[in-house]
This record gives C-alpha cells, sequence and structure tokens, in this order.
C-alpha cells in the first residue's frame, strides 16, 4: 500500500495529494497521468485554453459550489434586478449600435448620394449651394437616396484603393520611359556619361577581336555603359545641392523624382498596427468611429469634386462647344459619355502641360503632371477594356444572332429606348461571358500547341503577364491597334461562328429556325424559373463535368494531329524535339527555317525579311510576357500551307457551330414532341435536354471503347455495376431531385405566393412544372446554407452524400436519413393545415366565408404559430442563462472537479479517499 500510494502523484506538478488539495481522476488516461490536482488543471486550462485532455480528448467537468445560505429559488428583487441590469446593457448596446448603422448607413450615403451633393455641384447654381443644409434634411425618396449613396460611397471607396495601388505599381514596377528622360545629369558626369556612352557605342560596333581584353580595366572602364534601370542623373552629388539649395526644388532632378517616389500622404503602416475593422465601423463600443465617419464623406466630397464634377464640366462644355449636345442626349447615357469626353480632353491637357513643363526645366512638375496623365490614362483603358470591349462583343453578337429568334434591329432599338440601363447591362454581360470563353478556350490551346504558335496571343497564366504594367509603360497608339485588333478578331469569329451558321441553316434547314424563346402570360412554367433553373442547375451540371473539358481538349488534338499531318506542318504544330535535335546541323543551314525556330541555337544570321520577323515576333511576345517557344522543322511553302491551315480552321470552327446550334436543339425538339405533341415549347428546354442526352450518349461511347479491351467477362461486370448504379442513382434523384424540391416548392406556394398575389375572391392555380423549378432552386439554396452552417444532423447526412460520391452511393442510408426525413416533414407541413381547413373547421359548423379564409390562410398562419414558438422557446432558454448567471454571480463560491468513474459508467464529485494507480 505505501509502494501504491508513493506512486499516486500529479501529472502536472508531481506532488502527492494532501487533504486540503486531493487528487483527482477526471479523465480516461490509466497510469503515472491518471491524476492530478484541481490547481494545476485550471492553471492548465487557463494556458492552453482547451475544456478537454489532449491524449483521450475527454471533456473535463466541474461541479459548482454555492454558498450555504443560497435559497432554493431566487427572489423576485434579485431576478428583477439581474433583468434590470441586462435590459440596460441592452438598450445601452442598441442606441450604440443604432447610431453605428445611422451613421453609416444614413450620414454617409445621404451626403453622398446624388440628390444632395451631387445636386449640388453638378447645377453649379448659387440656389443649390444655399438650399444644400435643407436637402440634406429632406426626407423625400430617402431609401433610394440612401441605395444610391452607398454605391457612390463603394466607388469612390473603389477609386481610392485603386489609385492606392496605382500609386504602388508605379513606384515598384518603374516609371515610363518619357517620364524618367528629359532630366540632365549633374554638371561633373555628365562629361565621363558622354564619354562612357560613346566609348560603349564603339565598343559595341567593334568585332569580337578588336576588343580590348579582360585584364585592361581602363578599356574596361570606358567601355562599360551604365545600367539601363538606373538613370545617370540618380546619382547623389553634395557640391551640387550645396549650389541649388531649396529654392531650386522645382528644376532639380534629383530631389523632385525622390521625393515624389518616396512621397506618403497617410502613415498607413502606423495607422494600420491601431486599427481594426471593429474600431473604425464602431463595432467595438466606442465613438472614435465618429471620426472615422468624418473623414469617409470628407475623402468621398473631395473625390466627386476632383473625379466627377470637373471631367463632367470639361466634357460637357466641350460637348456644347462642339454642337454634339443633342447626339450625348438621344444617347439616354448622358453623364457617363460627358464625363468620359472630360477625361480624354483632360489627358489630353495633362501630356500637353507635361511637354510644357519639360521644355522650362520644371522637373518636379513635370513628373506631377507624367503621373496624373497616367491616372487618367489606366483610368481609361480599365474603362475600354471592362465595359467597352465586352459590350461592343454583346451588341454584335445580338446583331449577327438576330434571324435566329425572328428578330430585327428595329425591336432592339424599342427595347433600348424602353430600358437603356437593362439593355446595356444584358448586352455587356453577354459579351464578358462570350469574352471569358474565348479565353479560356485560348488556354485549352496552348496546353495541346507548340508553345509560341500561339505567339500573337497574350498568355495570361504568364508569371509575368502584368496588364497594368502594360498600361502603364505601352503609348496610347498601341493600345489602340491592340483594341481594333482584338475587335476585328471577335467580330470575325462572331461572324464566322454565328452569322454564317445561321444562314446556312436557313438556306438547308427554312423551317428550323427561328427559335422559340416568348413566353406568354398563361404559360405554365415562368421566365423567370426557366432561366433560373438553366443556369443554377443545366448548366453546372455540364461544365462541372471534368470529362467536357478532357473529351474538348481530345477533340482539339486530334484536329492537331490530323491537320499537321496532312499539311506536313506536324512539327509546327505539336513540336518534335527529338527530330530537332537529331537535324540540328542540317537545319542550321536551311534559310526556310524561321527566325524564331532553329535560327536561335546557332550563330548564323538568317535574311532580313526573317530578322524583320523576329524582330516582330520577340516584340509581340514582349507585350504578353515572355513565352517559351520551341524549334520546329519550317517545311516547303510554309506561308502557303498557314493558309490551308487557317482555312480548315474556319471550315472545321463553322461545322461545330453548325452542329452545336442544331443537334442539341433538334434532338430534345424531337424528345419533347413524345410529351408534348406538337405545342411550342421554350428552347431552353429543347437545348437542356438535347445537350443531356448528347452528353449521356457520348459519356456512354466513351466507356464502352474503354472497357472493349478489357474482355466481354468485364464489359458485362462493368455493364451490371453500372446498371445497378444507375438504377440507384435514378432512384435518388427521384427522391431528392423529383419529390422533394416538388414538395419544398408547392410548400412554399402555399405558404407565401398564393397569400400574396391571389385575392380571396378568386381560386389560385398551381402548376406542378414551376412549383418542381422553383424548388430545386430553393433546395440549392437550403443546401448551400445547411453546408455553412453549424454541425446538425441534416449537414452530416449532406456532406455524407456529397463524399460518397455517384461511385459508391449508398441507396439505403440516403433514403433512411435524408430522403425519408425531409420528405415526412414536408409531407406533414402540407397535409396537416389541409385536414385542419378541409376536415375539421366545416365540422365545427362555421360560414363558407370562414371556411375559404381558414383554406386559404392556414399556411402562413400555422408559420407565424411555428415561429412564435421558436421565438418564445428561445427567450426561454435565454431566461435559464440569465438565471444562472444572476445566481452564480451571488451566490456561487466555487467549483469542484469531477471524477470519471468507468465501471459505473459516470462521474462521481467525491474524491477518492485513497486514490490507488491502475
Amino acid at each position: 500500500m505505501d509502494t501504491a500510494e508513493e506512486a499516486d502523484i500529479c501529472r502536472v506538478c508531481r506532488s502527492e495529494g494532501t487533504p486540503d488539495k486531493p487528487l483527482y481522476h477526471p479523465c480516461v488516461c490509466t497510469g503515472s497521468i491518471k491524476f492530478i490536482h484541481q490547481e494545476c488543471l485550471v492553471q492548465w486550462l487557463k494556458h492552453s485554453r482547451k475544456e478537454y485532455c489532449e491524449l483521450c480528448k475527454h471533456r473535463f467537468a466541474f461541479t459548482p459550489i454555492y454558498s450555504p445560505d443560497m435559497p432554493s429559488r431566487l427572489p423576485i428583487q434579485d431576478i428583477c434586478a439581474g433583468l434590470l441590469t441586462s435590459v440596460g446593457t441592452a438598450i445601452r448596446y442598441w442606441f450604440h449600435y443604432t447610431l453605428v448603422a445611422f451613421a453609416w448607413l444614413g450620414v454617409v450615403p445621404l451626403t453622398a448620394c446624388k440628390c444632395r451633393i451631387y445636386k449640388c455641384l453638378f447645377t453649379g447654381s448659387v440656389s443649390s449651394l444655399l438650399t444644400l443644409p435643407l436637402d440634406m434634411l429632406s426626407t423625400e425618396n430617402l431609401l433610394a437616396d440612401c441605395l444610391q449613396g452607398c454605391f457612390v460611397v463603394t466607388c469612390t471607396l473603389c477609386a481610392f484603393i485603386s489609385l492606392v495601388w496605382l500609386r504602388e505599381q508605379i513606384v515598384h514596377g518603374g516609371a515610363p520611359q518619357w517620364l524618367e528622360q528629359h532630366q540632365p545629369p549633374p554638371p561633373n558626369a555628365a562629361g565621363q556619361a558622354n564619354e562612357a556612352q560613346a566609348a560603349g557605342q564603339a565598343a559595341a560596333d567593334e568585332p569580337p577581336a578588336a576588343q580590348p581584353a579582360p585584364a585592361d580595366p581602363p578599356a574596361q572602364n570606358e567601355a562599360e555603359p551604365e545600367p539601363p534601370d538606373v538613370p545617370p542623373d540618380q546619382g547623389d552629388d553634395p557640391e551640387l545641392e550645396e549650389e541649388e539649395g531649396a529654392a531650386a526644388e522645382d528644376a532639380d532632378p534629383n530631389n523632385g523624382a525622390q521625393d515624389d517616389m518616396n512621397w506618403n500622404a497617410l502613415e498607413w503602416d502606423r495607422a494600420a498596427e491601431e486599427l481594426t475593422w471593429e474600431r473604425m465601423l464602431g463595432l467595438d463600443g466606442s465613438l472614435v468611429f465618429l471620426e472615422h465617419v468624418f473623414w469617409v464623406v470628407s475623402l468621398n466630397t473631395l473625390f466627386i469634386l476632383v473625379f466627377a464634377f470637373c471631367p463632367y464640366h470639361i466634357g460637357h462644355f466641350s460637348v456644347v462647344g462642339l454642337g454634339f449636345e443633342e447626339y450625348v442626349q438621344a444617347s439616354h447615357f448622358e453623364g457617363l459619355i460627358t464625363t468620359i469626353v472630360g477625361y480624354i480632353l483632360l489627358a489630353m491637357t495633362l501630356i500637353l502641360c507635361h511637354g510644357l513643363a519639360a521644355l522650362v526645366r520644371f522637373q518636379r512638375s513635370r513628373r506631377l503632371l507624367g503621373v496624373c496623365y497616367i491616372v487618367v490614362k489606366v483610368s481609361l483603358l480599365v474603362v475600354v477594356e471592362i465595359g467597352v470591349f465586352p459590350l461592343i462583343c454583346g451588341w454584335w453578337l445580338d446583331i449577327c444572332s438576330l434571324e435566329m429568334f425572328d428578330a430585327s434591329l428595329k425591336d432592339r432599338e424599342l427595347s433600348f429606348k424602353s430600358a437603356p440601363g437593362t439593355t446595356m447591362f444584358l448586352h455587356w454581360l453577354v459579351g464578358m461571358v462570350y469574352v471569358f470563353y474565348f479565353a479560356s478556350f485560348i488556354l485549352l490551346l496552348r496546353e495541346v500547341l507548340r508553345p509560341g504558335v500561339l505567339w500573337f496571343l497574350r498568355n495570361l497564366n504568364d508569371p509575368d503577364f502584368n496588364p497594368v504594367q502594360e498600361m502603364i509603360h505601352l503609348p496610347i497608339y498601341r493600345h489602340l491597334r491592340r483594341f481594333i485588333l482584338s475587335v476585328v478578331v471577335f467580330g470575325s469569329i462572331v461572324l464566322l461562328m454565328l452569322w454564317l451558321p445561321i444562314r446556312l441553316i436557313k438556306l438547308l434547314l427554312p423551317t428550323f429556325l427561328p427559335y422559340n424563346v416568348m413566353l406568354y402570360s398563361d404559360a405554365p412554367v415562368s421566365e423567370l424559373s426557366l432561366e433560373l433553373l438553366l443556369l443554377q442547375v443545366v448548366l453546372p451540371a455540364l461544365l462541372e463535368q471534368g470529362h467536357t473539358r478532357q473529351w474538348l481538349k481530345g477533340l482539339v488534338r486530334a484536329w492537331t494531329v490530323s491537320a499537321g499531318y496532312l499539311l506536313d506542318l506536324h512539327s509546327y504544330l505539336l513540336g518534335e524535339q527529338e527530330d530537332n535535335d537529331a537535324n540540328q546541323p542540317v537545319n542550321n543551314n536551311n534559310n526556310n527555317n524561321p527566325p524564331h525556330g532553329h535560327h536561335n541555337n546557332n550563330n548564323n544570321p538568317a535574311p532580313a525579311v526573317g530578322e524583320g520577323l523576329h524582330a516582330a515576333h520577340q516584340a509581340i511576345l514582349q507585350q504578353g510576357g515572355p513565352v517559351g517557344f520551341q524549334p520546329y522543322h519550317r517545311p516547303l511553302r510554309f506561308p502557303f500551307r498557314i493558309v490551308l491551315l487557317i482555312a480548315f480552321m474556319c471550315i472545321t470552327l463553322l461545322v461545330a457551330s453548325l452542329v452545336c446550334l442544331t443537334l442539341p436543339v433538334f434532338t430534345g425538339r424531337w424528345l419533347m414532341s413524345f410529351w408534348t405533341g406538337n405545342s411550342k415549347i421554350h428552347e431552353l428546354y429543347t437545348a437542356a435536354c438535347g445537350l443531356y442526352v448528347c452528353w449521356l450518349s457520348i459519356r456512354g461511347v466513351t466507356v464502352l471503347l474503354a472497357w472493349m479491351p478489357q474482355g466481354r467477362t468485364v464489359i458485362i461486370h462493368k455493364v451490371q455495376e453500372w446498371t445497378l448504379m444507375i438504377l440507384k442513382t435514378l432512384v435518388v434523384a427521384l427522391l431528392v431531385a423529383g419529390v422533394i424540391p416538388l414538395l419544398l416548392g408547392l410548400l412554399f406556394e402555399l405558404v407565401i405566393v398564393a397569400p400574396l398575389r391571389v385575392p380571396l375572391d378568386q381560386t389560385p392555380l398551381f402548376y406542378p412544372w414551376q412549383d418542381w423549378a422553383l424548388g430545386v432552386l430553393h433546395a440549392k439554396i437550403i443546401a448551400a446554407i445547411t453546408l455553412m452552417g453549424p454541425q446538425w444532423w441534416l449537414k452530416t447526412v449532406i456532406e455524407q452524400v456529397y463524399a460518397n460520391g455517384i461511385r459508391n452511393i449508398d441507396l439505403q442510408f440516403i433514403i433512411r436519413k435524408l430522403a425519408a426525413p425531409v420528405i415526412s416533414v414536408l409531407l406533414l407541413s402540407l397535409c396537416v393545415p389541409y385536414v385542419i381547413a378541409a376536415g375539421v373547421v366545416p365540422a365545427v359548423g362555421v360560414t363558407p366565408e370562414m371556411e375559404i379564409l381558414m383554406q386559404r390562410r392556414i399556411y402562413p398562419f400555422l408559420l407565424m404559430v411555428v415561429s412564435l414558438i421558436g421565438i418564445l422557446s428561445f427567450q426561454i432558454r435565454q431566461f435559464k442563462r440569465l438565471y444562472e448567471h444572476i445566481k452564480n454571480d451571488k451566490y456561487l463560491v466555487g467549483q469542484r472537479l469531477v471524477n470519471y468513474e468507468r465501471k459505473a459508467g459516470r462521474t462521481s464529485s467525491v474524491p477518492p479517499s485513497n486514490p490507488v494507480a491502475e
């Protein structure tokens, strides 16, 4: 017994237990680490910030110890005092957060919205300035002004952040050469720089044999030019600084440039250490956020004045002076176009002033004007790249596809006049989608083709590609040329793959077009639910399949191999490293080789035309970042073969477009005709159905081709396995994607839609197809919210189903854990109110009007009852917590650690009298 007692020590302090500090065994651990003092455990829990044992993962338990004079029930005065304290705290927080919400969602947007500050600035009259305080206090259009003001504040903050980021790009990426030139070097270094440059040019013109030996230091120093990244006038010259002094700051190129590069208006680093989002927004309970509100309002006003008021009025005066005011007003976007015109004129003015400042040698002013011009230039280029170019693509797509939908330009003109903003946004969105998928296809081509084939297109995956640096450094004419080329290329592809196929379809299949996309008010399916179903269910289900991209990549590779061997361009398209390495000496003497092919591997000069092509090739490659390329074999009549390749590619794209425009719709129409007969159906249905059928057919063919080399037995086994899996998937799809969305959509219709839209004197009509379409969207939203929420049984089941996938689908688990509970709850929610309204209420003997009222309003009434019960249960739990909190504050004197009892399966709060280590 003595030996056993000596072994019973605390796992932390390694001391034995005493009457005033007994040992406890609070977890499942055994042996020498079984026992611990309560004080040691409490200290360790404070240090580790955990509530369980790190070894056995058992959660420690404490039992409270209350004062002996604690009553069995708390007195009313104690409960009232605790309630008053809690209510006072809640009121204080409510006032504070109301002030925060009023400041950020009321004051800031209202001071920035169009009807307040914009009215004062853009009217330009004295009366608007005098009535500004009254406009600020006006309650007219309050909600609309708040929403519009939030948008304005967001735009100004984004513009401010963009300016700071653009400054960092200029600082770290370097300013353009035209901004750094025209700076005179220091007087004592001008001669040395000229001599070094002349010597460097002479050394570069000499042949290699005439260059000085490496052991000659004077010749090396004279012939060595300065690094191109460091201008000669960036050196330090103390004598020059003493002579010029502070009075010649505008003429000092060194101090001006250095001060501009190192200037920082705000101490961001110091502010970031002290400022947090909670403190900035006022969520920490302090009133420091009022200062931030003032600065945001001031900054927003300054940005509106500088970046909206001045350019707008510059453009307005110019448009009025040139006589284009009527054309601008006819565009329905007078403010935007006028502001862009103002920015263009401002950029031209800045570059002229920059040239004048360079002539009079005002270096600091010249640099400031140059930086301002860069800011305006980059802003305009961003608007062109992100706004104008997709808008042009969207309108060109719409114009080329008018005959597909039996529309005309007159219809588009009428829709634009009725809703110009919505029309422009939809066309911009279509253009953005087109540009995105075109860029994705180019990235797929780069994975197949030889590096260097697509030298005329920028590589978006290149880590050195930085479009902002290109906007900063490249001149305007280069961007204009690139924009025109992009418009020509994208427009030609639209003509080739949309307009020309439509003309051929109308010529070959006169009855196939137009597509039926018109829905009437009495249609069983609404346009909104249909488009949402397509965008949220059909397209993601197809695009998320990895097989689709692999199939497209395989088709591109097969086409490339076929075209390469047919036109003897296999080496040019796919590359041949082995053949190049073997035939390199022979190919080196071939003048037909391209300058960017084998010419890079030797010192033999190419012809003059080849040198020009090489220079142009390298220049274009440098625009998009360094892109590697492989050497290739150049056959005879190479330009003619390239022309044939382009013609073959155009024919392929034309045929592919014809197939994509006809095959899915034709298949979908044929399948839908068995269900609906000769009635017209929305082409989104037929296209979606045809896409799924085509995808399943291609998938089945590829799977069978992959199984064929494995033998008949394996194929039969695979077919049986896949048949069983398909049957399970169909059952799960019928329950999870069919029954549950239908019940969910019907319940949503009865609870919310019908009581709001249908009066009591009318009979509501329910369309199961539309309810199912809306139920699919609701089910998807509920599943997403469930997966983002806390852990409970539904989230666990959904995660398990996602983890199993289709191949390891567990039909019994899905039915028992997911489908049966959800369907039971939905059926009870639908049936119980109906039984009450249609069976119980008439038996009571009420009037027919009351029966109709109960049948139409029982679903929202029961929803309100369930919500009230939930709120009451939540309040009861909160009151219990408050009760325990009051009791613990007044009567709690300590806590005692709870022992773990293995045999009894329960815990005991009494420490062992004679603990023995197991």
